[in-house]
């Protein structure tokens, strides 16, 4: 049966089909939040104004998508019609038709995006619960004396750990705990292991890790059952998961991440080398210090002896100076008598057939002579020395105290021994100490003079 037509002056709202479609669209749009849908592609169309249409369908239904240039320029693949995807869109009504349909923000493959919205999830949540803080991280030990290994057993990676340890840090001892790396049971396997070492107490630093491969190969570094257990891990871990451009949350929870099974091996390893070079280089640095403290310090004593000279010393300087030239004389005097009876024994050898006795007698008297001059000389230089000496010891003695004494002169103390050196400092009947040159006395004043 149809409906009758509106009534003049009836107050019904009459919607147009534009106004209809548009208030749907509107309301689809601001009650239905971004969602994940996945399926398979048909129909697909991308004309040439870059924008993409499809239809994702499953065994029972489908709907039409829509995805724009600007958003499918970020899709690294290209959509084929019978492809499995998953796409991250937002619910709409295209006006034009009056058919619902999906507004694509983001499109993946759907067995890897699948794996990668399961982990950003995962990683959200141990985010979350502060698995990835920094502060929680343990420092790693300078020399660990032993270092477990976490790996499988026949993969290239534990070899090449091996070798660099063996190479670089020869004296750690390794100890190896054998684990499935890929595939069903793997990630149990990896944590009992971390978990067992973690309590073992032989170990000072442990390497989690394998060598390269996909995503589905390096999953079991991205389970939870890991994470969790590096994370309780009472010993400092270094995770090296695949190459350089892989990143698993076992990365993330562990202590250190290294971008490759062999550069966890150096970063566990201190070089013996350098170690030694180092060490040479302190114990070179160390003995400069302590040479040149040694020098500044008996620098010191020499200036602080040389402030302390006693007029003694210079005494006994001087009198060590005149034994020295004494000693020079006499050694002189010895090597020049020697060279004369040297002479006269090679004259006497040369006119040994001529008889010279004549000349045999001057040269004894000459001889006889220089000995007569050279003791002379010996005796003159010794008694100038030693008038040098007592003319030193008489210039020390008259800036004595003593020899002040001796001319006459007293020194004049009070009861507390103070020397005075002015009457005003005197009293009347005051007693006083008075040192002569030999001896002294006690008296009292009597009367004061200026």
């Amino acid at each position: 049966m149809l409906a009758s037509p509106p009534k003049p002056g009836s107050n019904r709202s009459v919607l147009s089909v534009s106004d209809l479609n548009r208030e749907v669209k509107h309301l689809l749009e601001s009650s239905v939040p971004l969602l994940w849908v996945g399926g398979e592609i048909s129909n697909f169309a991308a004309p040439s104004s870059g924008h993409w249409y499809f239809t994702l369908k499953d065994t029972r239904a489908q709907v039409r998508c829509a995805m724009f240039r600007g958003r499918n320029r970020a899709v690294s693949f290209r959509p084929e019609n019978g492809r499995e995807i998953l796409i991250r869109a937002r619910v709409s009504l295209y006006e034009g038709r009056g058919e619902f349909q999906l507004i694509v923000e983001h499109m993946e493959e759907a067995g890897f995006g699948a794996l990668m919205r399961q982990l950003e999830q995962l990683k959200a949540r141990l985010q979350a619960e502060g698995l990835f803080d920094p502060a929680r991280k343990k420092p790693l030990p300078f020399l660990p004396a032993n270092i477990g290994i976490i790996t499988s057993p026949t993969g290239a990676a534990v070899r090449d750990m091996i070798q660099v340890l063996g190479r670089r840090y020869p004296a750690a001892k390794i100890e190896l705990w054998p684990v499935q790396v890929q595939g069903q049971g793997a990630a149990q396997q990896i944590a009992a292991a971390i978990a067992s070492a973690g309590r073992c107490g032989r170990h000072d630093l442990l390497i989690v890790g394998r060598g390269g491969g996909s995503l589905e190969d390096l999953w079991p570094f991205n389970e939870e059952v890991v994470a969790r257990a590096l994370a309780a891990c009472p010993v400092p871990t270094i995770s090296a998961v695949g190459h350089e451009t892989d990143t698993t949350i076992a990365d993330l929870v562990a202590d250190l991440r290294a971008p490759t099974p062999s550069a966890a091996a150096e970063i566990a390893s201190a070089n013996a080398a350098e170690l030694l070079q180092s060490l040479d280089g302190y114990r070179q640095r160390l003995l400069r210090a302590a040479q040149l403290l040694l020098r500044h310090l008996r620098q010191q004593v020499q200036l602080t002896g040389n402030r302390l000279r006693h007029p003694r010393e210079q005494l006994l300087n001087r009198a060590q100076r005149l034994d020295h030239l004494e000693m020079r004389l006499l050694g002189a005097g010895r090597q020049q008598t020697q060279s004369r009876r040297h002479q006269l024994q090679t004259a006497l050898r040369a006119f040994a057939h001529c008889h010279p006795e004549r000349r045999l007698q001057e040269s004894q008297k000459r001889l006889q002579l220089q000995q007569q001059n050279l003791s002379r000389a010996v005796q003159l230089l010794l008694q100038q020395r030693s008038n040098q000496l007592g003319h030193q010891v008489q210039l020390l003695h008259n800036v004595s105290p003593l020899a002040v004494l001796q001319r006459g002169f007293a020194i004049v103390r009070d009861e507390q021994g103070k020397v005075l050196k002015d009457t005003r400092e005197l009293t009347v009947n005051q007693s006083v100490n008075v040192r002569l040159a030999t001896g002294e006395f006690s008296a009292t004043v009597e009367k004061l003079s200026d």
